[in-house]
């Protein structure tokens, strides 16, 4: 039986803990755990395997494989994902701005960390290297919960930077890893509010519902990425033909990855053929009546298509009349995650930077690029898409919060 309270409260008296290092330290202790996580690479191997093994027996979809697996190049970008960490600036007790009000008092807004952080989280073992890398740096202690099918790689991930942490002199409890992956001990999780300050669920949108109505601990929701390209009639076709391609096939299984084209009708009889040519025979077409007129060997797209993140080689395709229908069908379906316009008429693009909602808006590049490492946070704890304290890709700042600190010479307020 798996004792939250007291994970809870080691966490808490770590955070306490962090708070107090000098980011020289904490910056040598990453580096440490970044070294032991790559000299530890076989064992890692060994355990990933376990899960691989465990997850071809459910006959389960590539895509999901593809975001289980681990290999000597995704564990040193990890471990290097860790040095990059190290290397940014530290906002703890960054003073953001400084002013003296009417009574002389200079009063300043200070960065300060959120405490303890819950982290639940899928088959994605690089989320643990990840979170726990950012948490750190940002002085909170975190606490994660996997997913069963990387149960083994998460495992054998922590225990390597725990024991690295016991090795240098610091608390092991800074990074702690749930190791009972039923719902119930997860939904006991998301109401431990006396030590959690915050949770962050990061997965499908089943994963991020049930965590939005069961958690009495505040949430930070990690979006799911129903994402569009809509491919204006002042576009460069081949331009946009490289960035649809990238969008949905360098890496389906992803949050970035795109599900919907939306094609002017003035560019829609030239564009779908050329597309087709490229990525008929790895992708499945969905289309609405008008990109069937032009593609008929698309399946015929339904009103839950145009609603659904895939995450497989999977595209529908809409042709539309106008970037007002375009705007208008991206808003209403869309997770607010991320959405991109290809064009050269500049003032198509404005408005579709000004009227799109969603937390990154692109023009003329890839959905692909929202991503932590990629905006040069040096990795990312989650993509949010909500509005408040944090959107978009979370890096450091986003894991902290501020104090005001105040300093007087004797006043009193009359």
């Amino acid at each position: 039986m798996i004792d939250l309270t007291k994970i809870g409260q080691q966490a808490q008296k770590s955070a306490h803990e962090l708070g107090l290092l000098s980011t020289k330290d904490k910056n040598n202790l990453l580096l440490q755990m970044a070294d032991a996580i790559e000299r530890n690479t076989e064992m890692i191997l060994v355990a990933n395997e376990q899960d691989l093994e465990a997850t071809r027996l459910q006959k389960t979809t590539p895509t999901l494989l593809d975001r289980l697996t681990l290999t000597h190049a995704r564990i040193l970008e990890m471990a290097n994902g860790m040095r990059e960490v190290a290397q940014l600036p530290d906002p703890i007790g960054r003073v953001d701005q400084m002013w003296r009000n009417a009574d002389d008092l200079l009063i300043g807004q200070q960065r300060v960390p959120l405490g303890v952080i819950g982290i639940i989280y899928e088959a994605r073992p690089n989320v643990t290297t990840d979170a726990a890398s950012l948490c750190f740096k940002s002085g909170n202690a975190v606490i994660l919960r996997g997913g069963k099918e990387a149960f083994y790689s998460n495992q054998a991930l922590v225990a390597v930077l725990q024991q690295s942490l016991t090795d240098n002199g610091a608390s092991p409890h800074a990074i702690q890893f749930i190791t009972d992956t039923s719902h119930e001990t997860a939904a006991e999780m998301m109401r431990l509010n006396k030590y959690i300050d915050v949770l962050i669920p990061r997965g499908g949108a089943g994963l991020i519902k049930r965590v939005k109505e069961t958690a009495t601990v505040p949430v930070i929701e990690t979006g799911t990425g129903n994402n569009h390209v809509y491919i204006d009639q002042g576009a460069q076709l081949p331009m946009a033909l490289s960035i649809v391609i990238n969008a949905k096939t360098q890496r389906p299984s992803v949050c970035n990855a795109i599900e919907t084209i939306l094609v002017h009708e003035a560019v829609a009889e030239t564009f779908l053929p050329l597309l087709t040519e490229q990525i008929a025979d790895q992708v499945e077409l969905r289309g609405d009546e008008k990109a069937r007129a032009i593609l008929p060997q698309a399946e015929v797209a339904t009103e839950e298509d145009w609603a659904t993140e895939f995450l497989d080689y999977i595209l529908a395709i809409k042709v539309v009349s106008s970037l007002d229908e375009a705007i208008t069908h991206i808003n209403h379906y869309n997770t607010k995650h991320s959405e991109a316009i290809v064009t050269d008429d500049y003032f198509a693009s404005q408005r579709f930077l000004k009227e799109v909602d969603a937390a990154a808006v692109y023009v003329n590049a890839s959905t692909r690029f929202t991503d932590g490492f990629m905006f040069g946070f040096g990795a990312e704890i989650g993509i949010s898409t909500q509005k408040l304290h944090a959107r978009g890709p979370m890096g450091l700042e986003a894991l902290t919060s501020t104090k005001y600190v105040i300093y007087g010479e004797g006043q009193t307020r009359s």
